[in-house]
This record gives C-alpha cells, sequence and structure tokens, in this order.
C-alpha cells in the first residue's frame, strides 16, 4: 500500500543530528535552520549550559525530555549524549509529494538494501552535486539519516534532493506507475552506461553492498546497466558507482 501524500512526517521534514558536538555546529552554521533542540532532563553542567546559550544566540527552542525519550528520538542510544536538534531539509520531501507536482524530476536514485551510512552520505553528495533531480531514501532497509551520513556527505545531506518513502519497493511502484523506466545498475551485464539510449524520465537503482537489488525491486527493471571495467576489477563500491552514474548524466547535459 502506497502512503498518503497528505500527512508529512516529520522524518520527511528535519535531518536530527544528536551528540554536544554535531548539535552545537547545526546550532553555528548560518546556512542552517535549526527547528529545535531536545535536551535530556538529565542534562546539565557546562555541556548543556553552551548548547542552551547557542540556542538561545541562534532563536532556537530548547525543550526537555526524559533522557530515555531522547534516546528513542535519536534511535542511538550510546551516541546522542542526551541532545538532539531537528535541522530543516529543505529540499527533502516525501516521494508520493515530488510525484504529484511539476515538473517532475527527470533523474532519480532509488537506494535500495544500502546500510553502510558512509556509502548513503558520499551517494547523496555526488548526486546533488551533479544535479539530480531526486533521490530516493527509504525508511527502512537504508541506513538512516544520521550524523553518520551527514558527516559523509560533508554536510551536503542537509541540502540534497532527499525523496522518502517506506520501501525501496514502495518507491519502484510509485516511480513505475507515474510513468519511469526503472535501471538496475548492476557489476555485469546489460547495456554499458556509456552506450545505453535512455528514455526521458529515468530511476537508477542501487542495490545494497552484499545482496544487491532486492528481488520484489527487481521486477520492476526495464533492464540493467553497466559501468565498464576494462581493468582486472570485478566491481565498485556502491558510492563510486553512483558517482559514475551521476557524472554521465551530467556528460549526456540531460536536463535535470
Amino acid at each position: 500500500m502506497h502512503e498518503s501524500n497528505t500527512t508529512v512526517s516529520p522524518k520527511d521534514r528535519f535531518l536530527t543530528v544528536y551528540g554536544r558536538k554535531p548539535v552545537l555546529e547545526a546550532l553555528d552554521d548560518p546556512e542552517l535552520r535549526v527547528d529545535k533542540v531536545i535536551l535530556a532532563d538529565t542534562a546539565r553542567g557546562p555541556g548543556a549550559a553552551e548548547i542552551q546559550r547557542a540556542a538561545k544566540a541562534a532563536g532556537v527552542q530548547v525543550r526537555r525530555a526524559s533522557a530515555h525519550r531522547v534516546k528513542v528520538l535519536a534511535g542511538n542510544g550510546k551516541q546522542d549524549q542526551g541532545v538532539l536538534a531537528d535541522v530543516v531539509a529543505p529540499r527533502m520531501r516525501p516521494l508520493t509529494a515530488a510525484l504529484s507536482s511539476a515538473p517532475l524530476p527527470e533523474r532519480v536514485l532509488v537506494l535500495d538494501g544500502i546500510t553502510t551510512p558512509a556509502n548513503v552520505g558520499m551517494i547523496l553528495r555526488s548526486a546533488t552535486a551533479a544535479g539530480v533531480g531526486g533521490i530516493v531514501v527509504p525508511r527502512r532497509g537504508v541506513a538512516a539519516l544520521d550524523p553518520l551520513v551527514v558527516k559523509a556527505s560533508a554536510g551536503v545531506a542537509f541540502r540534497a534532493p532527499v525523496l522518502r518513502c517506506a520501501t525501496a519497493a514502495e518507491a519502484a511502484g510509485l516511480l513505475s506507475d507515474a510513468g519511469y523506466r526503472l535501471y538496475g545498475l548492476g557489476a555485469t551485464g546489460g547495456e554499458g552506461l556509456f552506450d545505453a539510449e535512455l528514455p526521458e524520465r529515468a530511476a537508477f537503482v542501487l542495490g545494497g553492498e552484499t545482496a544487491g537489488i532486492s528481488p520484489d525491486v527487481e521486477e520492476y527493471l526495464t533492464g540493467w546497466v553497466s559501468i565498464p571495467m576494462p581493468g582486472d576489477v570485478e566491481s565498485l563500491n556502491v558510492s563510486a558507482a553512483a558517482a559514475v552514474l551521476c557524472f554521465e548524466l551530467v556528460r549526456r547535459g540531460t536536463k535535470r
């Protein structure tokens, strides 16, 4: 079942960062807008005071919550240090919203089972740099958009055109219904990426580090494309392969 496009979850509007240093960095960055800071009621001392001062200077509300609640919201019970912040991601929205408004993004990436935060972060950085119209990051089956992803993206994750949905299979169905042709990026087989004829509206699925593209997503694929590798290397890291794909689209001069 596809999710309604009328209710937007906070997880589709904000990136949550946790830990004292990441929260302070977000509050001190004039290019970011922090919606709120949540501080554990057990957080005391100079660290908590510094966060409260920085939040006041930035005009950001600080809410108190139980330490357990902070851990639940952060999704990381070991590294939250009793504080988190919701940072506005202005280009992040539900996939359903992107597909119900004009113009539709012509080129979209779909992340399927990529669980290493560094890979997700680097894909967001490369795709945003290349001007890709949307990067589908499902809430399940893919690394959470947390400070590890933000760090790997060198902060680009905050302004990446992230599209949210429940699963990669849901994304594949929605995109197919919207007229996209879906292509799996594989190590071998299919058409060579540099020679393939691509339709005006295409989505490229990037599979997980070990299992690749999941069967329930594969059934939506129109075909496969692969990166020619004349050297004696079996495959590229998924983030490296994504970068090659994204800048091949740039080379083609495809309008986003």
